[in-house]
């Protein structure tokens, strides 16, 4: 098994269909190394990376919108010049991107716009594989709420039960919560529930050896679960990110906040130096330490997320800073623990499960002070034989039921109450 930095650098080769690289003849700190575009319906973010800190200003022209950024001491090339090729028609902000000569040793980029943005400019420095990045994020003037969007999925018909076969239905049946003397989920109101795929965009996550990236596996395990959880009676659930981009780990837990979640239920896929490694695990949030070094190690590499993937550190979320040091984390702490280990169990009818216990660290995207929070490692990514597994759909659709089934034994032994009075906080 490769080791990370190897893993890091055969990400990098291979974002082939989104990156263009320096041709031949390009002087060396003179141009543009690569470009990367990813649009998505909470804001745009384009990623220009330089093997030297990059010089640059930018402003907003009216009439019609544009963003103008001047990037000096850089020469136009082939790499800046592809960009215009990278816009899609479906992009929500950009209409499409010009690059030019200003003056001597100075290279413009004019995006045209789509409507009013507020953009977000800033210089990120090198990082794993990644050189020195200046990333323009474009968010709209009038930010995307989750909660407005779920209400209008609520307006939208039930998706239809499972239709297949009941031949197709006898694993899912067999290990159901009413089975075996167990409590049958009656859930007395709508719950909803907020689903995090791990990493996007910039970030890939850990990737396998035959090239999967864990961020695109958790996004479709992901989708899958939400389909279930739709479909459920009195259950409802969002998705921190329905696309290929990066959200900074204190935002996917504001968005859980924003929607009054009751559950946050974070979807990885693990990865360790010995491919040998293999199992589902289940992780809470710790007060007190992680429970292990191995926790440890991975809420570490899990926090560095925003280190890859891009975050702009000027910019402060009041909303959540106001909230995170709560006197409540310890119940739902506990909380946590209990739907930590009925997830687990089911899990284990699915898979070998790589510790018998819900273990604890200091994950960030875990630390929302009122929602029971847990972080499955659904496999390793890093084991030929998982990697193989997270990859077939079947697998997928397993892995997505048997963790609806844990949601549903938690629910079923602790019925939902009312919203907390700081689950309300606007």
């Amino acid at each position: 098994m490769p080791c990370r930095r190897e893993i890091l650098r055969y990400a990098a080769a291979s974002l082939t269909l989104l990156v263009t690289k320096v041709g031949a003849g390009t002087t060396a700190g003179s141009g543009i190394l690569a470009v990367r575009v990813w649009p998505a319906r909470d804001y745009t973010r384009v990623t220009l990376e330089h093997d030297q800190p990059l010089r640059y200003s930018h402003m907003l022209v009216k009439d019609p919108e544009r963003l103008v950024v001047d990037l000096e001491g850089v020469e136009l090339n082939s790499v800046l010049q592809s960009l215009s090729t990278k816009i899609s028609e479906t992009d929500p902000y950009i209409r499409l991107i010009r690059a030019g000569r200003n003056k001597p040793g100075v290279v413009r980029l004019v995006v045209e716009l789509k409507g009013e943005i507020q953009p977000q400019v800033f210089a990120l420095k090198p990082v794993g594989e990644y050189g020195h990045r200046l990333v323009l994020d474009l968010y709209p003037a009038e930010p995307v709420d989750p909660l407005m969007a779920l209400l209008e999925q609520s307006e939208k018909p039930k998706a239809k039960p499972d239709s297949r076969p009941p031949g197709d239905r006898r694993d899912a049946e067999a290990s159901s919560p009413a089975q075996g003397g167990e409590p049958k989920p009656e859930i007395a109101r709508l719950v909803t529930i907020v689903l995090d795929p791990g990493h996007g965009g910039e970030d890939p996550g850990a990737i396998g050896r035959r090239g999967s990236y864990e961020k695109d596996v958790t996004l479709s395990v992901a989708r899958r679960l939400k389909q279930k959880i739709d479909a459920s009676p009195n259950m409802r659930s969002v998705l921190t990110r329905d696309g290929d981009f990066f959200i900074p780990l204190h935002q996917r837990v504001a968005k859980a906040r924003r929607v009054r979640a009751d559950l946050f239920v974070s979807v990885h896929a693990d990865a360790f130096i010995k491919p040998t490694a293999r199992g589902s695990s289940v992780f809470v949030l710790s007060e007190n330490g992680a429970s292990s070094s191995a926790a440890r190690w991975l809420a570490n590499r899990e926090n560095a997320a925003d280190l890859v993937g891009g975050v702009n550190i000027g910019v402060k979320d009041p909303y959540l800073a106001r909230t995170l040091l709560d006197l409540s984390q310890t119940a739902t702490i506990n909380d946590s623990l209990k739907l930590g280990k009925d997830v687990l169990g089911e899990l284990g009818r699915i898979n070998t499960l790589h510790k018998p216990h819900v273990e604890q660290a200091g994950f960030a995207v875990l630390k929302a002070p009122d929602i029971p929070s847990i972080l499955i490692e659904t496999a390793f990514i890093s084991n030929p034989e998982e990697e193989a597994r997270l990859n077939d759909e079947d697998y997928q659709d397993r892995m997505a039921e048997a963790i609806l089934r844990g949601i549903q034994r938690y629910f079923a032994k602790n019925p939902p109450l009312a919203k907390s009075r700081l689950a309300r906080l606007d």
